[in-house]
């Protein structure tokens, strides 16, 4: 009932940009906090970054002022702007958001992931 589509990942080189987008569509009734995480090989999922539905923001330090994250609330949408990207930053993204479906309340919602390389 509820999906998560990210977009915007690929191959950079260091020193570059790039810009990670994730809609959510469906039977939203209301969204909380959006946010991005990601896998790097051989690693745990951490934490990038998250915005609430006001606009705070939360960042992993590894990320603090290279990336910035923000949200479209009218389309539900969240967005990760990532400059300075460097070999650590290697990771496939996901996008996860805490959403209320008419019915069933409010549940943890996950992206497919993106791949981000980034060649040194």
């Amino acid at each position: 009932q509820v999906q998560l589509v990210e977009s915007g990942g690929g191959l950079v080189q260091a020193g570059g940009s790039l810009r990670l987008s994730c809609a959510a569509s469906g039977s939203i009734f209301s969204i909380n906090f959006m946010g991005w995480y990601r896998r790097a090989p051989g690693k745990q999922r951490e934490l990038v970054a998250v915005i609430t539905g006001g606009g705070s923001t939360n960042y992993a330090d590894s990320v603090k002022g290279r990336f910035t994250i923000s949200r479209d609330n009218a389309k539900n949408t969240v967005l990760l702007q990532m400059n300075r990207l460097n070999s650590e930053d290697t990771a496939v993204y996901y996008c996860n958001a805490r959403i209320e479906v008419a019915g069933l309340g409010w549940n943890d919602y996950w992206g497919q992931g993106t791949q981000v390389t980034v060649s040194s």
